[in-house]
């Protein structure tokens, strides 16, 4: 007998379900904001209303979010940001010259004047410009098109667009994406999302999580029996790895890239968190144009940045920037389109990018401070990079590799056979149940590395290193503890 409403009406079940959602949709993970800070943020709430725990916060160590850690904004964009928010600060003296300079041709860039206005879908011109000209300094003049230069919502949203690009086929037919493992799980859940094949290489732990071309090898090779990989993804400084690629690596992969006919997406927003001696940023676009035109005129390379990370930290104001090298022209065409029904990136996100790459010049007011400002916030950030290293690797059962770039350790531990059966017990993977036990205990909240990925029977955590140097020193100290009471609880 079908059921009815107070109406008499058939009563119809719900449109969406989980069996006629999109069935993509449910194999996303994205472990940076999964269950462990879903429990986190429940903790918060437990202790705002009063319940007793072992700790009085929560560390969030989980996520890249430098000012939610502590990180003081750097004045000068602030400044600069807050005039073109409210043009009346153009009046007010308290503001150096280059700032209100900075801001107005900002402002006359934008419909009407105002940053509440509709961009360009590519972004506006003249920040595209900027960008150019930074790209063109960086990699010491190598030529940078401003018509290459897609503005975009933080770095993510330019690698999720590209990769909508890419994906096509059917079954064997089916765009395979190389991505790193361990890997930053935007690509994993946006290979997911779109239906495309994640083709797993393994950065080698042993060597300070560098790549290898033989290994790229294998997993192309083992990869074509049931895909067609189309897409080579590197994240050079690495997250959650924090390694810096050499230049010979780079220059290897490009090869590599050429001779198996692979579209390269550099992720490189990390470019100027690089802290280990003797380790240098190679921008993948200026190791392919020295290569000279055999690889410049035929890699196809897209590089990704973002105004997040680096020494500004201003997560949320999601700005960034793409740069495509050799793409079709027709599909730079169909990519204009695809950008154009988002309308276009945040604009004060791209008023902050413009700021990035159009920093104080040593002629002008704001330089020294703007200049004190960065070098301290890289110089504590190297500081706490060494610190976290030296303290993990003084703990039996944790090895932590050099954090040469970026903002995270990733630590291997070493579990007990009884801690491991009795997450199987709960289930949960190892690492999630040490993660977990931690945060309950200690009130740390990291994310387990099978987030990320790593090789069969090895377990990790990623960590950020972005707290204060003296909160950090306090966090190690208490996962190193925790470490050696879980070890002998489950021994």
């Amino acid at each position: 007998m079908s059921q009815t409403d107070v109406t008499g009406a058939p009563r119809r079940g719900k449109v969406l379900t989980l069996d006629t959602m999109n069935p993509n949709i449910k194999q996303v993970e994205y472990a940076v904001r999964g269950a462990i800070v879903q429990r986190a943020v429940k903790i918060e709430k437990e202790l705002r209303e009063g319940a007793k725990k072992p700790f009085t916060e929560v560390i969030k160590a989980n996520i890249g979010d430098a000012h939610a850690m502590g990180q003081k904004p750097i004045t000068f964009l602030r400044q600069v940001l807050a005039m073109c928010a409210y043009p009346e600060l153009l009046k007010d003296d308290a503001f150096p010259k280059d700032a209100k300079q900075r801001a107005q041709r900002i402002l006359e860039a934008c419909g009407g004047h105002s940053i509440g206005a509709y961009s360009a879908s590519q972004g506006i011109e003249c920040i595209r410009q900027d960008v150019s000209r930074f790209i063109e300094k960086r990699d010491g003049g190598i030529p940078s098109n401003p018509d290459n230069i897609f503005l975009s919502t933080g770095a993510s949203d330019a690698i999720v667009t590209l990769l909508k690009l890419m994906v096509s086929g059917e079954g064997r037919t089916r765009t395979g994406v190389m991505i790193s493992i361990p890997q930053y799980p935007l690509y994993s859940a946006a290979i997911a999302d779109l239906g495309a094949v994640q083709v797993s290489y393994y950065l080698d732990e042993d060597k300070c999580w560098s790549l290898d071309v033989a290994e790229l090898r294998r997993a192309l090779r083992a990869a074509r029996e049931h895909c067609h990989p189309r897409v080579l993804c590197i994240i050079n400084p690495g997250n959650p790895t924090g390694q810096v690629q050499s230049r010979q690596c780079i220059e290897d992969v490009i090869r590599f890239a050429k001779e198996e006919g692979l579209f390269l997406m550099a992720d490189e927003v990390y470019q100027d968190n690089v802290y280990a001696e003797g380790c240098k940023f190679h921008s993948f676009k200026k190791v392919l144009f020295e290569m000279g035109p055999e690889y410049s005129s035929t890699v196809e390379l897209a590089s990704f940045h973002s105004t997040s990370k680096c020494y500004m930290g201003e997560c949320g104001f999601r700005g960034g920037y793409m740069e495509i090298v050799n793409m079709d022209p027709a599909v730079k065409a169909q990519l204009v389109k695809l950008v154009s029904v988002r309308l276009c990136p945040p604009v004060p996100g791209q008023a902050l990018l413009d700021l990035v790459v159009n920093p104080p010049q040593p002629d002008e007011p704001s330089y020294s401070s703007f200049m004190k400002e960065r070098t301290a916030v890289l110089d504590a950030l190297a500081k706490k990079a060494r610190m976290t290293e030296q303290i993990f690797n003084k703990v039996p059962g944790i090895t932590c590799n050099p954090v040469q770039g970026a903002m995270y350790t990733f630590p291997r531990i070493t579990l007990p056979p009884k801690a491991i059966d009795k997450a199987k017990e709960e289930g949960q993977v190892p690492d999630m149940f040490y993660c977990m036990r931690l945060l309950e205990e200690e009130g740390i909240c990291l994310v387990p590395g099978s987030g990320f990925g790593q090789r069969e029977g090895t377990f990790h955590f990623r960590m950020t290193i972005l707290p204060p140097a003296e909160k950090l020193e306090i966090v190690l100290h208490k996962i190193s503890a925790f470490h050696q009471r879980f070890t002998k609880e489950f021994s």
